[in-house]
């Protein structure tokens, strides 16, 4: 018996049931990182004593009558969010070497629940892309074609869940960086409302749209995680208590998955020119699905949806590139003192510990923010930000939730797109709406093509995360497409 391939929920059952403990779990997730890590790349910390010791005291609290949904489930976290006593890099040479000094709050949740951390995972540096490329530690790859990238940022979570190297992973998602991998690799991801689940601890990129998440074997196993992760947390202002909402979110649980009387939206703007006929093709027997269940299907537009990705890339790299100021030489990090100046360990460390996509998008960031085009470029960005979130809140008015491709095609070749970043950046084209309204998405299998996982991007309403569960959950009910698993040679 495998136990590394296990849902949280198969795992769960056994574990209460007795039949298996957390250190066989850890036991199996760890050898498997041992027997394909070297040809998947996605890890680059692996605490095996820590997860050891961590899931012998999960079997105690299990044996003296603790009970939880994550009590014992072995799990990776991306290598950006901040894990007390164990590297966190960002995947950057800047803070190869750093040791986080304390937890972020949702790591102290899981620890709390009992989840036991396998180690941390490869992304893109800082977060900064679409393929786990831009690793100061070289890319991840794909489990289905180890020749292809597993998308990004956090592509080497994604990787790790597809190839049941853990049960769950987290991961970050600023503009579809827990969307885009899930899409490619073939399993479930869901980005939540900004401000459900906190950041504090979360090495920042676009303050704004930084959001953490899940990325599971099933929509169930995102909602188990996603049910520790959220909630207040006093470390960060921009957390709310969805509780006192009029939805109650991360409850699909209690929510009938019928979907007779659901109002789902097609907007066209997301299924035009660009979008590869295979994935179009998988998408919409996805929703001619959803129809035969009952749900109502209903022609939708949002015509200003066209602008996401270039009020994305005026917003993210003037916000990262404030952020990233903190990473100087002198307080942490990195640090090249060879120069006789201030100046010289600024330039230095700088120059040396960020790679090529780091510093190009603080050059247009610290360009968009500088005097005489502050106005004319950040300012003009955030008012069509508004439009945006206004044209989906509208929409959403009208539906339960909206329907689109992930990604339009399906992974691509490691390289392919590597040197021209236009190219790059337009890989945001379908998730970017949902990140800048704030609004909670999620991706899961609809299918293959050529072989390649395609994934099916749901938006709901703000805290309305129940519905996108439940609505997933319906899906997976009747498919299985979440259920394959590549065959890693």
């Amino acid at each position: 018996m495998d136990l590394n391939k296990f849902t949280i929920k198969q795992a769960q059952e056994k574990l209460e049931a007795g039949e298996i403990t957390s250190v066989d779990l850890t036991r199996a997730c760890l050898e498997r990182i041992g027997a394909i890590d070297d040809r998947i790349k996605a890890c680059l910390t692996v605490c095996e004593n820590e997860a050891i010791c961590a899931a012998k005291e999960a079997d105690l609290r299990r044996k003296n009558g603790e009970i939880g949904a994550l009590l014992g489930i072995p799990y990776l976290a991306k290598d950006n969010i901040m894990t007390r006593g164990v590297r966190t890099t960002a995947s950057s040479k800047i803070l190869e070497n750093y040791i986080a000094p304390y937890d972020a709050t949702i790591i102290k949740k899981l620890k709390s629940a009992g989840a036991v951390l396998l180690g941390k995972t490869n992304l893109d540096e800082f977060a900064h892309g679409a393929s786990t490329e831009n690793s100061a530690f070289g890319p991840s790859h794909n489990p289905w074609d180890l020749s292809r990238v597993p998308g990004g940022s956090s592509g080497g979570s994604a990787a790790a869940v597809a190839a049941d190297m853990c049960l769950f992973a987290l991961g970050t998602d600023t503009g579809g960086s827990i969307r885009c991998p899930a899409s490619f690799c073939g399993i479930s991801g869901c980005k939540p409302t900004y401000g459900l689940a906190s950041r504090f601890g979360l090495i920042a990129m676009t303050s704004s749209t930084d959001v953490p998440g899940p990325l599971t074997k099933t929509v169930e196993d995102a909602e188990i995680v996603l049910r520790v992760i959220a909630g207040v947390d006093g470390n960060d202002a921009t957390t709310v208590d969805a509780h006192r909402d009029r939805s109650r979110p991360v409850h699909a649980a209690d929510v009938q998955t019928t979907m007779t009387g659901k109002k789902i939206g097609i907007p066209k703007e997301y299924f035009g020119e660009g979008l590869e006929a295979g994935v179009k093709k998988l998408v919409m027997e996805a929703v001619e699905y959803y129809k035969k269940q009952g749900a109502e299907i209903i022609d939708v537009s949002l015509p200003h949806s066209k602008y996401g990705v270039g009020v994305y890339y005026i917003i993210t790299p003037s916000e990262l590139s404030s952020n990233l100021a903190r990473h100087d030489g002198i307080r942490y990090g990195f640090s090249d003192n060879s120069g006789n100046d201030l100046l010289s360990i600024y330039k230095n460390s700088r120059g040396k510990g960020f790679g090529p996509e780091a510093k190009r998008r603080i050059m247009l960031g610290t360009y968009a923010l500088s005097a005489g085009y502050f106005d004319a470029y950040y300012l003009k960005a955030q008012r069509v930000r508004t439009i945006i979130k206004n044209e989906l809140d509208q929409v959403l008015e009208k539906v339960d939730c909206i329907i689109t491709p992930t990604s339009p095609h399906v992974a691509f070749k490691i390289g392919e797109q590597s040197n021209d970043p236009l190219k790059m950046y337009l890989e945001d084209v379908y998730v970017t709406g949902a990140s800048l309204a704030g609004l909670p998405a999620m991706s899961i299998p609809v299918g293959f093509d050529n072989g390649l996982p395609v994934g099916m991007q749901l938006i709901g309403k703000r805290f309305a995360e129940d519905t996108l569960f439940a609505m997933g959950r319906a899906y997976q009910d009747g498919t299985d497409f979440h259920k394959r698993r590549a065959e890693i040679l």
